[in-house]
């Protein structure tokens, strides 16, 4: 690929792919003489530590861990510094592994965790690993950011086990009298399946709404929350532009919301068109590495931290990059070379073989069935609905419109079954439940006009929807639809309860913020 031209428009600058935009950012700026800086990083160790790859295109070397602190680190007193913004993620086998990850607002001097069975025994003690993450002024009105984030890998964990757990560095000690209201827990996924509880949404935000789903869902008791991209909105274009400057300290405020379910709950990201940044790698993903740590099974970490996969109990959950597909976003479209793809038939065999795996859900970004702002994209049809058809997924769960939509059993992209509010659906026979959870909290959208919105208690619109699908051209292409079957433009959230055992299912609920339930249904599978 050629160089772009640091001196062409930035009109012009827009068009480029998103490699082409890292590269035209970085030549911009350095000719700006804009200054990089990278504060000591420090690797994980201990008992039951690990650790991930670079936070961004521009890392200082790992230091030892015995590497003295250098710069601001070394004038910071740690007993003023608090840390913020706790988030958990699984590893890539949730029985026995969790990410813990925070953020200090200054660079500390050795961060780390503490970890135990009880809140008072917290003698386990590890080393963080610190990701910093360096923003310069991306527009005339943006100041330069210094984002420091801390991660741990507890590894060798005990299924079924309620942990405790403490962050601290030099100067704040959690396990410290004064610290014990900082301590955070969360349980480990169990030895064998048992019944529990995932929450779902897509396009978060920063914002009230956003907040109460939070404390809606933390009601919930969920085991693990997935969130299907469009995280914070730091990027308010999301067109994978250059000229798509974003504020990162828009990171800060999000995980500060975040926080009180998140430091107990997993909270299992996966990448939205909002969520590519160009200035910290070249497909715009830099900033997500530094920020969260998440299973590394997906088919290039390193490049693609929101593709993975994890089983809980008896659901197989598999989380992927729409952008790398998308026919209405372009910026990142082909950067996977089809390995993407490969992986997910591969994985979703792999899940689908598995005697212990009852259920297989599928989440990602961009909407396979949809008749809101966005509607549909062919891209996500094109390369990944064969695949859900192959291997019977059960659930699918998108984000991208700003509203509550999930269709009727879909098979061969028509309506296999109808699925009325409360009715129940077999995917081996009928086909998949396409839902859209994309009222997390930003501003809602609508759906076409004359087109009502349908959900329990209300009269169901049964007739056909005049909407559109993206097309390899970019371009949108009229469709006449039977297919949705629940629509809401309130704030809402998933909720869904899974059973084990002779005969297990799902139960699928929307709640609106008022806690309202809006729609619900059941999937079990053929015997």
């Amino acid at each position: 690929m050629d160089t772009p031209n640091v001196g062409i428009p930035e009109h012009l600058a827009q068009r480029l792919s998103m490699p082409e935009q890292h590269e035209y950012l970085r030549r911009k700026l350095s000719r700006r003489k804009v200054l990089v800086s990278s504060m000591v990083t420090a690797g994980g160790a201990g008992l039951l530590a690990g650790s991930s790859g670079s936070a961004h295109a521009e890392r200082a070397p790992a230091a030892s861990p015995l590497a003295v602190e250098r710069g601001p680190a070394a004038k910071v007193d740690g007993r003023m510094v608090a840390p913020f913004g706790r988030h958990l993620a699984f590893g890539s086998d949730p029985r026995t592994q969790m990410r813990v990850s925070w953020q200090v607002p200054l660079a500390v001097k050795d961060p780390y965790i503490r970890v135990g069975t009880a809140p008072w025994e917290l003698s386990e003690k590890i080393e963080a690993e610190v990701r910093d993450l360096h923003t310069p002024a991306l527009s005339r009105r943006l100041p330069k950011v210094e984002q420091y984030y801390l991660h741990a890998a507890l590894d060798g964990l005990r299924p079924g086990t309620t942990y405790y757990y403490g962050v601290g560095h030099d100067g704040f000690d959690p396990a410290s009298p004064e610290r014990m209201s900082t301590i955070g827990s969360f349980r480990t996924a169990p030895a064998r399946p048992e019944t529990f509880v995932f929450t779902a949404f897509g396009d978060q935000g920063v914002s009230y709404e956003a907040l109460a789903n939070d404390q809606l869902i933390l009601g919930q008791n969920p085991a693990f929350h997935l969130h299907a991209g469009d995280i914070c909105y730091a990027d308010t274009t999301g067109h994978g532009k250059e000229g798509d400057t974003y504020d990162a300290r828009v990171w800060d405020q999000f995980l500060a919301q975040t926080e009180s379910v998140a430091k107990s709950v997993p909270w299992m990201v996966t990448t939205g068109n909002h969520d590519m940044e160009a200035w910290y790698s070249p497909n715009g993903y830099g900033g997500q590495s530094a920020r969260w740590s998440l299973p590394d099974n997906g088919f290039d970490p390193e490049r693609a931290p929101g593709v993975y996969s994890f089983r809980y109990g008896n659901v197989g959950v598999v989380a992927l990059d729409a952008n790398d597909v998308s026919y209405e976003i372009t910026a990142n479209k082909g950067y996977s070379d089809g390995k993407q793809t490969a992986w997910l038939d591969e994985r979703l065999g792999r899940l689908r073989a598995d005697d212990d795996i009852d259920f297989v859900v599928v989440f990602f970004h961009h909407c396979m069935y949809s008749t809101s702002t966005h509607a549909s994209d062919g891209g996500v049809r094109d390369a990944w609905l064969p695949l859900f058809t192959k291997h019977q997924v059960d659930l699918v769960i998108n984000g991208h419109n700003h509203v509550y939509e999930r269709t009727d059993a879909v098979k061969g992209g028509e309506v296999g079954k109808p699925v009325p509010v409360g009715a129940s659906t077999d995917p081996t026979r009928d086909g998949i439940v396409y839902v859209t959870a994309g009222g997390a909290g930003k501003d809602l959208y609508g759906f076409p006009v004359g087109v009502r919105d349908s959900y329990e208690g209300h009269e169901h619109d049964e007739g056909t929807i005049l909407t559109f699908h993206w097309t390899k051209q970019h371009l949108p292409d009229p469709d006449t639809v039977e297919w949705s079957r629940v629509r809401y433009t309130g704030f809402s959230f998933l909720a869904v309860e899974v059973s084990a055992g002779p005969s297990p299912k799902l139960t699928v609920s929307a709640l609106a913020e008022t806690g309202e339930r809006v729609d619900h249904f059941e999937i079990a599978r053929g015997k």
